[in-house]
């Protein structure tokens, strides 16, 4: 052994929050592995916890698989609605975990791993290191006015990590990672909802007349249906019928401003979290067309993942140098 050898760089990947456009993590994860880049250290706050610790698992292509696959009714069966503390409890979400991870601690992971989370009493930032990895993940995904809050053991009550670091490089730093890749899905986001106020059943109605498919009696009926449910669901969070007159330009829905307020919050908090503690690199998926609960848009979230780290390529080799040659 040379004891002048340098050792291994230890690389960390920091996963960022962003509802909906966190499937794009899968992406990142994805194609940083087709380049032969194998991070030591994964944390993720909020979607980027539940990427990341699948990811950690082992259990990547289990959850893109699933992901993939859901559609409109597959998201909306996922909501059991509760409106004590939240819109959805979360529990049929984590049947996926019931599944394929039951029980599984951090230290049965594969990989070093870390949620974040915040107290919601204290507003203080909590690191998950240890116990059950599902209900560490739950924790950093219960984004306000949407998750019930979760409680932990303490007794404490802790919701999404994004309150209070979108992005967690800080975290990454202190599990040990000399050079951390940071994933920004917070990026052009402010006043996207408000821009792009169509109602779910708008674009699903488009969506079905576009596809030139043909037809039966009885998938037109389940259309219908599935079209009328959305609109309902739709007007649960609106202030009312909008006025459509020409001129006429009408207030935003309870949805459009609760989404749109996440957005400024998550913008100008990922900004002076990352000011203080800024990554090596950062990747910047560019998804803020994709709502907040547009989790059937998957697919494109992904791509636009991979295609985000194929442009990064020679960062990452001015960053990495001999490590990664050799590892290709």
């Amino acid at each position: 052994m040379n004891p002048s050898a340098n050792p291994p760089m230890k690389i960390g990947v920091a996963l960022g929050s962003g509802s909906a456009r966190g499937w794009a993590h899968i992406g990142v994860l994805k194609q940083l592995h087709a380049m032969g880049i194998e991070p030591h250290v994964v944390v993720g706050t909020s979607i980027g916890a539940l990427v990341g610790g699948c990811y950690a698992a082992g259990k990547l292509q289990q959850l893109e698989d699933w992901v993939v696959s859901l559609g409109w009714r597959d998201v909306v069966s996922l909501l059991d609605v509760k409106l004590s503390g939240g819109l959805i409890e979360g529990r049929k979400v984590f049947q996926f975990f019931d599944e394929h991870m039951p029980d599984l601690k951090f230290e049965q992971l594969q990989k070093t791993f870390a949620a974040v989370a915040t107290d919601l009493e204290t507003g203080r930032e909590i690191w998950l290191q240890h116990g059950h990895l599902a209900e560490a993940i739950r924790s950093s995904i219960s984004l306000p006015g949407l998750f019930t809050p979760y409680k932990a053991q303490n007794g404490r009550f802790l919701v999404d990590g994004g309150l209070v670091n979108p992005v967690p490089v800080s975290l990454c730093r202190a599990m040990g990672a000399d050079l951390v890749i940071a994933v920004n899905l917070n990026a052009e986001i402010v006043g996207k909802h408000l821009r792009n106020s169509r109602r779910p059943s708008d674009e699903f109605v488009e969506q079905t007349q576009d596809s030139g498919a043909e037809e039966s009696t009885e998938q037109k009926q389940i259309r219908r249906a599935e079209s009328d449910f959305f609109q309902k669901v739709s007007q649960l969070f609106s202030d009312g019928q909008r006025d459509t007159s020409a001129n006429t330009e009408s207030a935003p829905g309870v949805m459009e401003v609760v989404a749109t307020s996440l957005n400024i919050m998550q913008d100008r908090i990922t900004r002076s979290r990352m000011a203080g503690d800024p990554a090596d690199l950062v990747i910047t998926p560019r998804l803020a067309h994709i709502g907040l609960m547009e989790f059937y848009r998957a697919e494109e979230a992904i791509k636009e993942g991979e295609n985000t780290v194929r442009l990064a390529e020679r960062q990452l080799q001015n960053l990495l140098g001999e490590e990664l040659h050799e590892a290709q």
